[in-house]
């Protein structure tokens, strides 16, 4: 029987069309849903958290009503730029709600810090600082060298406060390129890290290497002063009834939070290659001087570098169980 041949191609079997069809896509933004649902969560467990340790924040201060304005102020570019028609505006209204959400993530996550402090018992410092010693970390000698030079002050000080110059370099970048799932995930995951540094913290409080180990006249006042060595027992012991959002405090030593974010940064610049290097650069600056000016031990940033790449994994898995078939 003679073979029937036709000019154009024969339908595959349905069966062997699913199997060649498997790229995986996320579903639009199920990052921003998910992200603000636990946002709304954690405002929650923070008013309990309040509640617990008897303390409120005082939003009558002045620093508080500033904070209120400035979120006035994002709100109406994210609201009001989009009908301006300003060129700009698909960039500028965007940004101004990653930094809204990544101002609101630090403030909370700072004044949870408080509560979270006054619900814990002991120190961790004698345990911390047998680590460093196993480790060969002599913080007294950084501590030393730094408060030996001005210039090294000037360098340390200005890498460590850049924590907040970092984020928004990179969020600029991802509004202006119309990147919102990586910019949702990149808040998120900061989010992420400041939960598991709060949870650790409540496990391990400690005033520091500077109050813990330095017992001479103070040579040099780091950045993150000397505030656990006071704050924390006042806490406890509910001296503390009211938070400033304005006076807001480091008082959390272990993990190191400047790590952790320092690691997030660098993993979500590295993929901007006009960003990579000098956010590389930068970041290992902060990194050289949270020792110091965070007044942090070694162990410290070591369970900081832990909480970085921990919450990075949670937010990878995140991303393959929001994949889907097409």
């Amino acid at each position: 029987m003679p073979s029937i041949e036709t000019s154009w191609p024969l339908a595959e079997p349905v069966a062997a069309q699913t199997a060649r069809r498997v790229p995986i896509v996320t579903r639009p933004l199920a990052i921003r849903r998910h992200f603000l649902a636990a946002l709304g969560v954690s405002m929650v467990l923070l008013a309990l958290l309040l509640d617990m340790a008897d303390l409120r924040i005082d939003f009558w201060q002045v620093s508080s009503i500033a904070y209120g304005a400035a979120a006035a102020l994002l709100l109406a570019l994210r609201f009001g730029l989009p009908r301006s028609g300003w060129r700009h505006a698909g960039t500028v209204a965007p940004f101004a709600t990653y930094v809204g959400l990544f101002t609101l993530i630090s403030v909370m996550g700072a004044a949870a810090s408080y509560p979270v402090a006054a619900l814990t018992h002991g120190y961790a410092d004698a345990t911390l600082q047998r680590i460093d010693a196993a480790l060969g970390f002599d913080w007294l000698h950084w501590y030393r060298l730094t408060a030996s030079h001005r210039g090294l002050q000037f360098l340390e000080t200005a890498a460590y406060r850049s924590i907040y110059v970092t984020p928004a370099l990179l969020l600029w970048c991802m509004a202006r390129a119309g990147e919102q799932e990586r910019a949702w995930r990149f808040i998120a995951t900061f989010w992420l890290a400041a939960v598991i540094t709060l949870i650790l913290f409540s496990l391990m409080p400690a005033v520091g290497p500077f109050s813990y180990l330095w017992h001479e006249p103070i040579r040099y006042m780091p950045e993150s002063e000397l505030w656990q060595q006071g704050l924390i027992p006042a806490l406890r012991t509910h001296a503390v009834h009211a938070i400033d959002l304005g006076q807001l405090r480091g008082i959390v030593s272990a993990p190191s939070f400047h790590t952790a974010a320092a690691v997030l940064y660098i993993a979500a610049g590295w993929r901007i290659a006009a960003l990579r290097w000098p956010i590389v650069a930068l970041n290992a600056a902060m990194l050289l001087s949270t020792p110091v000016e965070g007044t942090h031990y070694l162990v410290d940033m070591i369970l900081g570098l832990g909480v970085a790449l921990t919450a990075l994994a949670l937010m990878d898995m995140h991303r393959r169980r929001c994949a889907v078939s097409v």
